[in-house]
This record gives C-alpha cells, structure tokens and sequence, in this order.
C-alpha cells in the first residue's frame, strides 16, 4: 500500500475500540494521575521539612535500589505467571503506601519512614512495569499496538498535565501534602477495580527456572538488538543528564517565586508538551526515517532544558518545559513502539524488565544526580549543564550506533529470520507489523 493509502486507511482510534483495553486504557489513567499528584506531594513536603536540595535527590537515590534489583527477577515472573494478578498485587501495595505516606504527612512522622514508603512503592512498582508493559498487548490485535502506545503515552501525560495542577492547588489550599496522598490511593483502587473488571483471553506461559540464564535473557536479546538497544540506552543518557524535574521545587520556591500552585503548573508544563505530540503522532504517526526523528528530538529536549536553566521567566520556564515534552513524547513513542513490534510475548516482561531498568536510571537517579549537582554548584549549573551533556549523548549516539541512525519505517518489522522461534540471545525479532 502506497504512503498515500495507509494515511487514508489509518484509524487513529482503533485501538481504543477495543473494550478490554479501553477498561485497562482508562483506569491507567487515573493511577497515573494519582501517581502525578502523590510525586508533587512527596517533593513538596520533604522541602518543607528539611529545606535540602539533596533530600529531593534522595528520592530518586531510594526509589532506583530496588527497581535495578527486582527488576529482572521481575521480569522473568511476568513471562511465567498471571500478569493480571501481579498488577493486582503491586497496585494494592501502591495503595498502601500512599494512605502510609498520608499518615506520616498528617502527623509529621519522621522524615526517614517517608523514604521507608518510597521504597516498598518503588518494590512494587519493579513487579508493576514488566506485568503493565506485557498485559495490555494481549488486550488487542497486533496490527493496533503503535496506535496502543500513543494513547497510552496520550494518558500518561494528560494525567500527568491535571495530576501535579490538582496535586499543587491540593497542596496549596490545605498546606498540607495529605489530600494529594489520599487521592493517589483512591485514583490507584479505581485502576485496581478495572483490573478486576478485565477477562484477558488466557495463555500458555513457558516454566522456565527461576535462573541466571533465564533471568538475563531479556538483557541478551536487547544488548544484542541492532536498535533496541540504542534507543533505550539514548533515552536513559539524556534523560539522566537533561532531566530537571527533580529541582523544579526549588525553582518555583526560590528562583521564580511562585508558591505551590506554581510548581504544579511547572510540573505540568512537560507533559502538557507530551499532550499535544502524542495527539499529532495518533493522527499523523511516524512512517520514515525515525531513527533521525528520535536523535533530533532528544536533542531538542537538551536545548529546551538549557532555556529552562536559564529562565527568570515564569513563562520563559513554562514554554521551555512545555518544548521538553513535545520532543520527549516524540522519543518515547518511537522506543515503545519499537519494543513491543519487535519483542515476541514469551519474552515481553523480561525485555519490558531491562527497560523498566534504563528508565529507572535515567529517572529515579537522575534526579539524584541533579539534587547532588545543586548541592554542590547551584540548581542553574544543575540544569544547565544536565542541558548541554544530553545534546553531546546524541552527537555521540549517531556516531556510536549508525543503525538507528539510518532507522527508516518505524512501523515496518525487519526481513523475517530464517528460523521462526526467536533467539533469546538476540536474533532479530520477526514480528509482521503490517498485518
């Protein structure tokens, strides 16, 4: 079919038709949103307490141990059990954090029992991404998984637009983190109750040992992957180093002196970004050269943080923000779609797992990198320079990985190996994406 036909053809909702998945669809979206406004609550209150720039990276240092750890082991269960009752499992856990974390907030219980939470949540989340990441495929037909993945990225970050904006007037009406806790736990049971409500067709999982190999065959088969692991090891580096959400307490308190209700603007800047991407690429997906798209969005997403670091501007910042979603989503939508068309279902949580890894280091570490950086120089220097190195990862990713570079029809698998069991130690996927 001509370029010209699949754009006639091309359902922009056709993966929100089916009904399972619309069930998983929306209740997804409504934990993330509570997830949104609990991570606003969470920066907010400790720099209340203790004023420390780095106790807002110690967040992402407590939250990144146990996902690095669990993470695989992690990944292996999701490919062997029920992937609906680990995310009923982690889910509930959530739950209980959250009402743990309202607990302390509401009797200024100490500081380090607020970690004590991040860090079982963070356990259960290194159960919740590899069984999230590998169920919902099995919710609809393959040919409607990129259009999935947009939506998918659509709702995170249109929860994460209204999550921190509620979760900052929440905080501000009150002056108190306790309702943004509590309507985090009360969005993640209503995601939790869709579950329930969810009847995926049933199959068979493969009982392989609870071993090293086994464990590390989704590490192989993405180390060994021509693109896979370019993109995702791109996207851990600039986040890592480009990141700047971990500081924006302090710039809405101390730099642009705008109060709560203005960090929860600034927070929800990136993904209002992320929004509007994710609504063009639904209607207009990418079909070529993608391996230039995501290298030139990433380093957009650099030069957007350098203006953001360098803002006095209330709106400045916001517009600089709202540029590091736009080129954000542009990236992640190319990644997963790349990992769910060219990863086989036996081995979706392992692959999803090693992800799970990537995003946990670029994130959760890179706000403790950026926390440590504005302890010792200055928040400025922190962004600034996290700016500045992301642009040079890219430089260095088109000469280091020449294939995602050339990277053309994001959406069209590559020539079928001879054999049609995937290697696990890293033949290249066949996977028909024009089915």
């Amino acid at each position: 079919m001509s370029s010209e036909g699949a754009a006639r053809t091309h359902d922009p909702y056709a993966a929100l038709r089916h009904a399972n998945f619309r069930r998983f669809f929306l209740g997804g979206t409504v934990a993330n949103m509570g997830q949104a406004m609990q991570n606003i609550a969470v920066g907010w209150d400790l720099y209340e307490r203790t004023g420390f720039a780095l106790a807002l990276g110690g967040v992402g240092l407590v939250q990144v141990i146990p996902i690095v750890l669990l993470a695989l082991p992690a990944g292996h269960l999701a490919d062997r059990l029920d992937r609906r009752r680990l995310l009923l499992a982690s889910q509930g856990v959530q739950i209980l954090m959250s009402l743990g974390l309202a607990a302390l907030a509401a009797t200024h219980g100490p500081v380090p029992l607020i970690y004590l939470c991040l860090f079982i949540s963070a356990v259960a989340r290194a159960f919740n991404a590899p069984a999230n990441n590998s169920f919902w495929p099995s919710l609809l037909p393959i040919e409607h998984y990129a259009n999935a993945i947009t939506w998918r990225s659509s709702a995170f970050e249109l929860a994460s637009v209204v999550g921190p904006a509620i979760g900052g007037m929440l905080i501000g009406f009150r002056n108190s983190a306790v309702p943004a806790y509590l309507g985090c736990a009360a969005l993640v049971l209503v995601f939790w109750i869709n579950l329930c409500r969810i009847r995926a067709p049933s199959a068979s999982r493969p009982h392989e040992p609870m071993n090293f190999d086994a464990v590390s065959a989704g590490l192989r088969f993405v180390w060994n992957h021509p693109v896979l692991l370019p993109a995702i090891a791109l996207d851990m580096f600039a986040v890592l180093l480009g990141g700047a959400t971990a500081l924006l307490p302090i710039y809405a308190k101390d730099i642009l002196h705008m109060g709560p209700s203005g960090l929860g603007w600034l927070r929800a800047a990136p993904a209002a970004g992320a929004v509007t991407m994710a609504l063009v690429s639904a209607h207009r997906p990418v079909r070529h050269k993608a391996g230039a798209t995501m290298l030139w969005a990433v380093a957009g997403f650099g030069v957007a943080t350098i203006v953001f670091g360098g803002s006095r501007s209330f709106w400045l910042s916001m517009a600089a923000l709202y540029l590091t979603g736009v080129f954000d989503n542009m990236s992640v939508v190319i990644r997963h779609s790349l990992l769910q068309l060219r990863t086989p279902d036996r081995m979706r949580g392992r692959v999803t797992s090693v992800n799970t890894v990537f995003i946990s280091c670029s994130n959760e570490l890179g706000a403790f990198e950026s926390g440590a950086v504005a302890a010792l120089f200055t928040p400025v220097v922190s962004v600034v320079a996290g700016g500045i190195g992301t642009i040079l990862v890219v430089v260095a990713a088109a000469f280091k990985w020449p294939a995602l570079r050339r990277l053309d029809a994001l959406l069209e698998s590559s020539r079928a190996p001879a054999k049609t069991e995937i290697q696990e130690e890293g033949s290249r996927p066949s996977v028909r994406t024009n089915a």
